[in-house]
This record gives C-alpha cells, structure tokens and sequence, in this order.
C-alpha cells in the first residue's frame, strides 16, 4: 500500500498518518490528473504547471509535509490539485498557469513555513518551449530565492515504462538480425567508403524517449556536408510539417539512392535497439530539431521508446502525410501490445522488398 511506503520513508511506520496527509490524492490519482490536464492543455494550447515539494532532511520529513500540506489547501485555487509524486514528494497541479505563477507559489508556500526549513521546490510545464522559460523566474523579483531555478519539462513524467516482454523482443530480434545482415555489412561499407569521401557511418542526434536526444546511427547515403546544404533546398521540401524530404535529393550518392530504396542504410540501427535507445517497433525518431518543431498533440510519440519500423513504414512511408504519420504513431503509443508489434514486423517485410514510399 502507498500510505505503508510513506510511513515507511517518514519512519512511522505503525502509527496513523496524519489527516492533512490523507487528503492528498494518490501517486496514481495524481498520474490521472495530469494526463487529463495534458488532454485539456492539448484541445486549448494553453500550459499548465506542476510544482513538486521534497523535504530536505529525513528527519524533519513528516513535519514538513504535514505542514506543507495545510499551506497548500490554505492557498490553491478550487481548481487546482494536490497528491502523492512518490514517498517522500508531494505535487500542486496548476491548470492554465504559466511558469512565473508556479515559482510565485512556490516562494510564496515556502514563506509560510517561517522557522520551519521549506522544502525543496521545481517546477514542471507543459508544453514546455524550445527557449529556456526558467530564464525570466531566475532574472525576476524573486530570483533570490534559492528555489528559483530553470524550468522542467513534463513530458518525461507521461513516458511509458518499456514492457519486459519488449525488451527482450528486442534483444533477440536485433541480435537475430544482425547476424543475418553480417555478410552484407563489409561490402556496403566499403561500397559506401570507396564511391564517395567521408565516413561510413552517419551519426545524427534523434529526440528518443521523453525527448532525450539519442545518436541514431545510419550507413552515410548523402555526401559530406549535407546538412549545411538543408537551408537551400527548403523551398523543395515535398513534405508537410516541420519534417524534410525530397525525392531526388541531390545530395544522395549513387551507392546512397539504392542503400535508401532497401533500407539497408537504416540497419546500424539494429545497434541502437541493442543499446537501449530504439525499439524494434516504434516511432522513427525524428532529429531533434524537427521534434521541437512539432505541435503538443504531436510529442505525445516520444512517451514510448522510438523505433526501427512503424504502423507509418508499412503504410506508405513518404507518401502520408506528416498529420497522417503522428496519428499513426499516437494510434501505436495508445495501443502498444505484443501482437500489434509482431504484426508490424511482419508487415514491415514486404513493405521494404518492394521500396514501398522509401526514397
């Protein structure tokens, strides 16, 4: 039970939790809480914030909790919500508020504590900018308070644990693979190393789990310097969205055009899956770039682990849409399952022996 861990960390075990501790929600209410703030945040593009409280000394804990919590029933808002993050954390819920208004609550809970020492306090956001929002809260009227510190992003509190059965999917599969393509994987090196200068393998950092930036690891199909070239071809960019692709790309080598027709360019991935950064099956990671680029409904595919093919691999590839493409991924994230990732991986078969949309 919850309220056994808690007593357990608070070194009370035995003896009943106090009553301003047992109206917090749960760790799992909590959870429930914040995904329905997050389906609000994402129908009205407006940010909602989440302050956590962590008492600093253990012995201390249960006194700064308790009087935590009557500070904060004293001074949320009717909408506002407060539960269990873990053991020993306790969150505020913010809707409709943006960073600054979570810090100025944080100072101000913290005030109330007067002799007491205040937790320690962050503060999350969704969605969270590409700039840093924690820069106005340190620059502020408060920024002398040693609480005031850069802004977290949420989405990695939303992010799936990955599945026992997935794992180890995923091992054996790539490990099977590897072996497999070995044979192949001297004479496209060379092939690759020989017809143009530059190195074999084309390392690119990808937004992988919760957004955690990953190196993706490709045969090079592009000649060196291909990406200082991005900027002016953008005006013949053949896709929608913050992605980039065009059919004849003038920057892909000869050696290049068919690694990318077979997909054997994409198999050093196999090496990622085995590492922990990539799953069998998954949403392809986009580069970092194009996946702050995307809208909040969008950045939902990075709440479970990217992957080497898709339900979008096997439906046409380059020939969706870059809307079709995200709700087929988040079809995939609200539906993860042993035979949905067996059937993708059979049908990724023939989806890459006939070049279906790949180029």
């Amino acid at each position: 039970m919850l309220v056994d861990r808690i007593l357990r960390a608070l070194g009370r075990n035995g003896r009943s939790l106090p009553a301003a501790l047992r109206e917090l929600h749960s760790a799992e209410e909590l959870r429930t809480i914040l995904e329905r703030e997050k389906t609000r945040a994402d129908r009205s593009n407006m940010a909602f914030s989440l302050v956590a409280f962590t008492p600093r000394e253990a012995s201390t804990a249960q006194e700064t909790l308790v009087c935590l919590a009557k500070i904060l029933k004293r001074r949320l808002r009717c909408t506002d919500e407060t539960g269990w993050l873990n053991e020993r954390q306790i969150g505020a819920v913010l809707p409709a508020t943006l960073p600054q208004g979570a810090w100025k609550l944080a100072h101000d809970v913290c005030v109330g504590f007067g002799k007491l020492e205040p937790p320690h306090c962050e503060v999350y956001s969704y969605p969270l900018d590409s700039q840093d929002p924690g820069e106005e809260c340190l620059n502020g009227s408060h920024a002398e308070t040693e609480s005031e510190r850069p802004v977290a992003a949420l989405e990695p509190m939303f992010v799936q644990p990955l599945a026992m059965w997935k794992r180890c999917l995923d091992v054996v599969g790539a490990s099977v693979a590897l072996v497999l393509f070995s044979p192949a994987l001297v004479p496209v090196a060379l092939a690759v190393k020989l017809t143009s200068p530059g190195p074999v393998f084309f390392r690119q950092l990808r937004a992988g789990l919760g957004g955690k930036a990953f190196p993706m690891y490709k045969f090079r199909t592009m000649r060196t310097g291909a990406d200082l070239l991005k900027a002016q071809l953008m005006d013949q960019n053949e896709v929608d969205g913050p992605a980039f692709k065009i059919k004849n790309d003038p920057r892909i080598t000869a050696v290049g055009r068919f690694l990318r027709r077979t997909s054997i360019d994409e198999v050093p991935q196999l090496w990622n899956v085995l590492k922990g950064d990539m799953s069998l099956v998954g949403p392809r990671p986009l580069p970092c770039d194009e996946s702050i680029a995307c809208s909040p409904w969008q950045k939902q595919r990075l709440h479970v682990m990217p992957g080497l093919t898709c339900i979008c691999q096997v439906k046409g590839r380059s020939k969706i849409s870059f809307d079709e493409w995200m709700r087929m991924d988040r079809d995939y994230v609200d539906n993860v399952s042993l035979t949905k990732d067996l059937k993708i991986l059979l049908a990724t078969v023939p989806a890459v022996m006939f070049g279906k949309g790949a180029y």
